[in-house]
């Protein structure tokens, strides 16, 4: 088991890394900016990356694509074939460089919340509420992605989007198993099965994700466990751990927490949600988890503090919870 926590790729600095070291964490994920998706070889980069990491006594465990371009792809566009060589060149240089995890996500407008609260201590937490969000898309506080003209006003239909899913999806895998490479395919956030900014949501139930794992039968087929997520499904999130886990499907965990319903819910620090948290990682140990466990999603801390204090407090927090449950 490892504590991981997470940076962008240009904002990998010595001093950063040395922060994460000193709260306890073991290992790093990190985003890779759109243009590491240009067709070059990244593997030296990459290596590089891994050697800067451990000389802060950090490993490079997963590199998270959800940034590459694959527009094309998600609507089925002319130029997805360039798009996919792009994205499959990337992982064939994680591969050589030994990073074992890819993480990312298949959205067609992306993530939605609607509104801010205070919460504990001034803190402000993110809140997505489904009837602002459907009454009036534009409310999404979040960056969305465009639709092209032609959905626009029908909206882009669950079929269509499980078709391009399918084509990328049945050509990345096995491309990522001959790498060496686990694919770790993060939920919708919110996971509605209502279309929100006009566009059908197909990573949203672990029935979805059944049907995902079906489409590529591999050990590279796998899933970003977000704890938040799956509470936001409205399941039971332990029975959905020991799920997932039965079918070795969880690449790693966001270990985060949240509060309220699918239909209206709070992003809120780790301790105060709805999820008893040391029983989750419990049921994680018990079902044979040994991947790593990361933060996501912290609130928004009160002036003259910023995300650094929330980082420090999760990670303590979870690196405790660990050191209990898996001694």
């Amino acid at each position: 088991m490892q504590l991981m926590d997470q940076l962008g790729w240009d904002a990998v600095t010595d001093e950063r890394l040395q922060f994460l070291r000193a709260v306890g964490v073991d290992s790093l994920l990190l985003h890779l900016p759109p243009e590491m998706a240009d067709g070059t070889d990244r593997t030296g980069e990459f290596r590089e990356m891994k050697r800067r990491a451990a000389a802060h006594g950090l490993t490079l465990g997963v590199l998270h694509l959800h940034q590459l371009p694959k527009d094309a792809i998600v609507f089925g566009q002319p130029g997805r074939e360039g798009q996919l060589e792009r994205w499959l060149a990337v992982l064939r240089a994680a591969g050589r460089a030994a990073i074992p995890i890819a993480g990312t996500t298949f959205l067609a407008v992306g993530h939605f919340r609607t509104t801010r609260v205070q919460g504990r201590g001034g803190a402000r937490y993110l809140v997505f509420d489904l009837e602002q969000a459907t009454a009036d898309p534009g409310s999404n506080l979040l960056k969305m992605a465009t639709l092209p003209e032609r959905y626009r006003r029908s909206g882009m239909p669950a079929e269509e989007l499980w078709d391009n899913f399918s084509w990328f999806w049945e050509r990345v895998v096995p491309a990522a198993e001959e790498a060496g490479v686990r694919l770790a395919l993060h939920p919708d956030d919110p996971p509605t099965p209502v279309p929100l900014g006009g566009a059908a949501r197909i990573v949203s139930s672990l029935e979805h994700y059944r049907r995902i794992f079906d489409l590529a039968p591999s050990p590279a087929n796998a899933m970003l466990f977000c704890q938040g997520c799956v509470a936001e499904m409205g399941v039971d999130v332990r029975d959905a751990i020991r799920q997932m886990a039965a079918l070795d499907k969880i690449a790693l965990v966001h270990f985060r927490n949240i509060r309220g319903t699918p239909q209206r819910f709070a992003e809120v620090f780790i301790d105060e949600g709805d999820e008893d948290m040391l029983l989750a990682m419990e049921t994680y140990r018990d079902a044979g988890f040994r991947g790593p466990y990361l933060l996501d999603h912290m609130p928004e801390m009160p002036a003259s503090y910023d995300a650094w204090h929330a980082r420090a407090y999760a990670n303590g927090y979870i690196k405790a919870l660990l050191q209990v449950v898996y001694r």
